[in-house]
């Protein structure tokens, strides 16, 4: 009879790294990681095949030991591979930092600039940045709510 032996030093986990032009928002080991893509949220876990993929603004959660922690992200990208993950994006927030009073004055702001883009001839560039500033500020409000 053969016997199975387990082995105990086997990490399932993975490190993430959020990276945006101005610092390093965050840089740690997880369990799990769900975040938006242009092909919709997806989850990765450890052993995840190598991909790379567009994100769009949206909320990470990220999953640790015992707690979530949720972030809000902007445009970017994302790569797996390995065990590491990269998300690198125009702008990061962790949802447990941000004022809910300035989010609510952020999203009026980016509506607000939003609809005076799409009345008038400003160019299709233009009104997908101010769109994607809009969703960024949603995200930060989604992500918020959920960390409570």
């Amino acid at each position: 009879m053969s016997s199975i032996k387990i082995n105990h030093n086997f990490k399932m986990s993975l490190f993430l790294e959020i990276v945006t032009p101005d610092s390093i928002a965050f840089a740690k080991e997880v369990k799990s990681v769900v975040l938006p893509t242009a092909n919709g949220r997806i989850q990765i876990l450890s052993h995840h095949i190598p991909i790379i993929d567009r994100v769009v603004p949206g909320y990470v959660k990220v999953s640790l030991q015992g707690e979530d922690d949720y972030f809000s992200i902007n445009r970017g990208f994302v790569e797996v591979y390995g065990e590491k993950v990269s998300i690198i994006t125009d702008g990061a927030s962790k949802a447990k930092e941000e004022d809910e009073a300035a989010i609510e004055e952020a999203i009026n702001k980016a509506q607000t600039a939003l609809a005076e883009a799409k009345n008038s001839n400003f160019d299709q560039a233009k009104v997908d940045q101010l769109e994607a500033a809009a969703r960024f500020e949603m995200a930060k409000k989604i992500a918020r709510s959920k960390s409570r």
